[in-house]
């Protein structure tokens, strides 16, 4: 898990840019939680290394307090190439 945080704090407090597109997704509910089933497109970008991004994601959301939170979000990479690409960009290394 620390690895895990290493790897996000360089993502999102680092120089790089990712945009990401939640499609084809289903959304699944009852009165105090949902949870959303779909994919995710887009691009991360770190100096002048590039990787398309095509991701399984899930998320839920419980109600708490009165406000939606999501709780839990988890995404895969299927394509093996694609999840070593991005391993390397997001660990700083060369494939």
């Amino acid at each position: 898990m620390e690895r895990d945080q290493g790897v996000y704090e360089r993502i999102f407090n680092g120089q790089a840019k990712v945009y990401v597109e939640f499609y084809d997704y289903t959304i699944h509910e009852t009165a105090d939680m949902f949870y959303v089933v779909g994919r995710e497109r887009g691009y991360l970008r770190i100096q002048d290394t590039e990787v398309k991004l095509s991701i399984r994601t899930s998320r839920i959301y419980k109600k708490i307090e009165g406000r939606w939170r999501q709780v839990h979000h988890h995404g895969s990479i299927d394509d093996p190439k694609l999840l070593e690409q991005y391993q390397y960009a997001v660990l700083g290394k060369k494939a």
